[in-house]
């Protein structure tokens, strides 16, 4: 089964950044897509995903 999963932002480690953890176990070659990834603010499970940040990342904003 091919699953994505998508989250707002990956800027830190709080609630969401979490939960997300606990699916990157559940789904361990699924992708995740964020609006913003700041590199290395998350964990090392998050960051070991392939991660696809948004067109407005690629805009010139921080990350």
């Amino acid at each position: 089964m091919k699953a994505a999963l998508v989250l707002d932002w990956l800027t830190g480690m709080r609630g969401g950044e979490r939960v997300l953890e606990a699916f990157c176990e559940l789904f361990p070659e699924a992708e995740i897509f964020t609006l913003f990834h700041f590199k290395g603010m998350v964990s090392p499970l998050n960051e070991s995903h392939k991660i696809r940040s948004s067109f407005l990342q690629r805009r010139g904003l921080p990350g």
